[in-house]
């Protein structure tokens, strides 16, 4: 069962079709080439809510949709939840 979508292959998050639960092997699914992908959650992943796909570092850029939808302001491990307490716009 597909647990998470990516949409583009430049992408480094995915996004939750079902709520994950940590420690879980979650499938996820390259919507443009339709290539699968396993990633163990580190963290619960909220249905709707982004994956990490890749360690990140402080500073770091996230793609999501082939597009920059932030800075990385906390370090994040490959599994972990992406979202508002270590993700930033760069608008501000």
């Amino acid at each position: 069962m597909i647990q998470f979508l990516i949409h583009e292959k430049s992408d480094t998050v995915g996004v939750a079709t079902v709520d994950i639960k940590k420690g879980q092997r979650a499938q996820g699914l390259f919507m443009d080439s339709q290539k699968k992908i396993t990633v163990k959650a580190l963290s619960d992943i909220p249905l709707g809510h982004k994956i990490a796909l890749k360690d990140f570092k402080d500073g770091d850029t996230v793609l999501k949709y082939g597009h920059d939808i932030g800075r990385v302001v906390k370090p994040i491990k490959k599994g972990e939840h992406v979202h508002i307490h270590n993700l930033k716009t760069k608008r501000w």
